[in-house]
Formats: C-alpha cells, structure tokens, sequence
C-alpha cells in the first residue's frame, strides 16, 4: 500500500463493523475515494466528528485493494452551520449525492471539487438556497450537458417573437418551441429559462441579489433535479426531502 494525501469533501458514510465507518470522499487530485476509517464510532473519538457530510478535510490515507484507510484527518471547513438548518442541509446534501452520482472513483477532477467546496462554503454563508440549484446546472454543465436556451435543441429555431420556448426537453438537451414541443419535455417558462441562463453563465451573483419567485426557483430547481436523474440514471433520492 502507498502513503498518499489529499485534500477531500466528504460525501457519505455508512458503518462498518461495530466501529468503523467508510468515508466517500471527492479528492482534489484523486476523484472519488472510498476509504476505511478505524475506529471513529467509538465513544469520544475526535477523529470521527472530523469526518461528518459537508466537511472539506486535509487527509492522509494508505492506498488499499479495494478500500483506502484514512490514517489521518484535519479539518479545513466544518461546514457545520449547513448541519445546524434543515433546509440547507437537505440542499447540501443534494449536492454531495449528485457529485456522488457522476464523479468517477480514482478519476481526477480538481474542477469539481473546487465547485463543490466553493459551492459548500458559499452556501454556509449566503444560506440561500440558490446556491444548491446553481450548483445543480453548473455539475450538468461540467459534465457536457450545457442547456441549449437560446433556440430550440431540435429545430435548432432561434428563439425570438415568432418562436417561443415552451418546453424542456431532458434527452434533446434544452429547450423546445412549440412546434418540437409535441414530442414531449417538461413546461418551461420565460422566466425559468432566464434564471438557468444566468445560473449556467456564472452570474449566481444576479439571481441572488435579485431572486425570483418561489415557484420560478422551484420550477428551475425541479428541472434540474430532472435533468441530473435522467443524464446519471439515476434518482437523487435526497431531492425528495425538500
């Protein structure tokens, strides 16, 4: 086994034997990592409470076969007021599953973390729940599926006074006019497509100065669960909490 650090997002745990705990991390320089934390159930074991969901650590681990082990722990970030809220914890925890769902173990994306830990931490402190559908749209973008908004992702139509979006179609990419709309997607409204424009394009700052209504958020939040589950196969069961 080699001695390697690292610094990683932790994004799930689940027991193993009566005082071990496995750690899902996303490294900066490994990708996602699974390793084996000895001991960190155990009554007062200070190295545990550093290894809890949304914490951002500096890490040292012995590479194993199947499983790492985690021979050391440092906290960078606690995150700890996302575990204090429900609602932002419910969001963050959003976020940890999708990056759960497409990050590939042993692959390197040091983009990604930075997203993630950026996206963590400005959660903590803005505590808008913005942020985690930001976060949603820009994962998709990251990964190759940027939303087509501009015109219709079948026709190829600009949108304009004679053409308008009407739907969002998640195996087309983007947004259909009526015309396309037939062959199915999700409604979409003017407004949505406005906020997914400005969230994907870095301006997370506009929307949150200015942000939109309840249902405009909950419309383009939806959507981007939906988009997520359909590129990954898979449902992001942590969307049903909220």
């Amino acid at each position: 086994m080699a001695l390697y650090r690292d610094h990683g997002v932790v994004l799930r745990t689940s027991k193993l034997g009566e005082t071990d705990r496995i750690i899902t991390f996303l490294t900066r320089e490994n990708g996602k990592v699974r390793a084996v934390a000895k001991g960190v159930r155990r009554p007062g074991s200070k190295f545990g409470a550093r290894l809890e969901p949304t914490s951002n650590v500096a890490l040292q681990l012995y590479r194993g076969r199947n499983l790492d082990i985690v021979t050391q722990a440092e906290t960078l970030d606690t995150n700890r007021s996302l575990r204090e809220d429900y609602a932002l914890l419910t969001h963050a925890i959003s976020m940890l599953e999708a990056v759960d769902q497409v990050a590939q173990e042993r692959e390197s994306d040091p983009v990604m973390y930075r997203m993630l830990e950026g996206a963590l931490r400005t959660l903590s402190s803005e505590k808008s729940l913005i942020i985690s559908v930001a976060f949603l749209w820009k994962l998709l973008s990251h990964e190759g599926f940027h939303p087509v908004l501009t015109s219709c992702a079948r026709c190829e139509l600009e949108f304009g006074d004679a053409v308008e979006p009407t739907t969002f179609d998640f195996g087309e990419g983007g947004a259909l006019c009526s015309s396309c709309a037939a062959g199915g997607g999700r409604r979409i409204s003017a407004d949505a497509i406005v906020v997914i424009s400005a969230l994907v394009d870095a301006r997370v700052r506009a929307v949150i100065d200015q942000p939109p209504s309840t249902e405009v958020l909950l419309e383009v939040e939806h959507l981007g669960v939906g988009a997520l589950e359909h590129h990954s196969e898979r449902r992001l069961r942590s969307a049903a909490l909220y």
